[in-house]
């Protein structure tokens, strides 16, 4: 059933504050990793799903914390896995650097604290992977401490709130200063999800629905018809494209070579089909394949796999070879790092996104 919009006239002697936990207290999303009214926060999928939804929507991240939470139901079950399974539990969601914290971050949780997460945003944020944002997020929510963990959608809220019209990022140090004053000393975790929620559902980046908001009478964007554009954002730079060449061997048993990529740098630890760098050019002629894993007759698959990182797009040349069983592979491609899978098996095998896209480019012409 539609919602109909409502006249808000909370009362003069009401904060903000109050005004928004009373909304949450209705209206708040039911999340797997939220705990109900009266039951007490776990620190554990409170600090998963923080990582988990940094730069990732809700949707994403429902079912992938799902899988986490069967298979590592604590800190200590996650400390034990090994790196290799969760890079490969992680596959898909993008930003593998937070796999990796993530796991270095349960061990430290279980070697240095007992198994139980530091309760204060100071240590917190000794934890690998836990930032500012992260740490006042655990904070607040976990352990009721009086933290202001600002995320996008609260950016935006309290952007609009203020009329803040420096533009992101430089706004950044004054929207945080502006949420501090917000926050209350009473429940300050169902605060900062509200405002959360608040920015996911109706405090929305486009067409706000400023007519459902609890707190419409005292957002001064809204009074100022400036609600819909704020925040201000300075112009992004066009990302720069970056090509290689990258090689898919399939040995005649049906398995695909596959390399370890270095722990550190982009895609750390995951799998990828042996490449040559990725710059500004892509090896052409005889030059291309002094990247090749093995020696084969490579052949071009027509096309191109591209593929959008942070900070620049990929543009990758697809080459593929038949192989026998007997194939070695080449000193310059670091044997040591490489392994054969069967196609069977890469479903559940440390693959980002873009080494998927590449393997399914080369066997879609069988």
């Amino acid at each position: 059933m539609q919602r109909q919009a409502t006249k808000w006239a909370h009362r003069p002697d009401e904060s903000i504050a109050e005004v928004l936990l009373a909304w949450y207290d209705r209206e708040r999303r039911h999340l797997p990793w939220r705990a109900d009214p009266g039951e007490t926060p776990d620190a554990y999928k409170v600090w998963l799903s923080e990582i988990m939804l940094q730069q990732t929507t809700v949707k994403a991240v429902l079912p992938r914390y799902g899988l986490f939470v069967r298979r590592w139901p604590d800190v200590a079950a996650l400390a034990r896995a090994e790196l290799g399974e969760v890079l490969g539990a992680w596959a898909g969601l993008g930003y593998y650097a937070r796999a990796r914290n993530l796991h270095a971050c349960a061990r430290a949780v279980v070697e240095q604290h007992g198994g139980r997460f530091p309760e204060s945003e100071a240590e917190l944020r000794k934890l690998p992977g836990v930032g500012g944002y992260t740490a006042a997020a655990i904070a607040a929510i976990a352990f009721g401490a009086r933290a202001t963990p600002v995320d996008g959608n609260i950016e935006r809220v309290v952007a609009r709130l203020f009329v803040v019209t420096t533009p992101l990022p430089e706004a950044k140090s004054e929207i945080r200063a502006l949420a501090e004053t917000l926050t209350p000393a009473e429940r300050p975790g169902d605060f900062a999800q509200a405002m959360m929620d608040l920015g996911a559902t109706i405090c929305t980046p486009r067409r706000p629905a400023c007519g459902l908001c609890p707190v419409r009478p005292d957002c001064h964007g809204y009074t100022a018809a400036l609600a819909e554009i704020l925040p201000y954002r300075d112009e992004k730079a066009e990302r720069p494209v970056r090509r290689g060449a990258t090689y898919v061997a399939i040995r005649s048993d049906g398995a695909v070579l596959l390399r370890e990529r270095p722990l550190k740098g982009l895609l750390g630890g995951m799998l990828e089909t042996p490449s040559s760098p990725w710059g500004d050019e892509v090896p052409k002629g005889k030059v291309v394949h002094i990247h090749a894993p093995v020696k084969a007759e490579w052949r071009k698959v027509p096309g191109l796999v591209e593929h959008t990182f942070t900070h620049f797009h990929l543009e990758l040349s697809v080459y593929r070879a038949e192989v026998g069983p007997d194939a070695v592979v080449k000193r310059a491609a670091s044997p040591a790092r490489c392994r054969w899978l069967k196609l069977r098996e890469l479903s559940g095998a440390a693959l980002p996104s873009v080494m998927r896209k590449v393997i399914t480019h080369a066997v879609k012409t069988d």
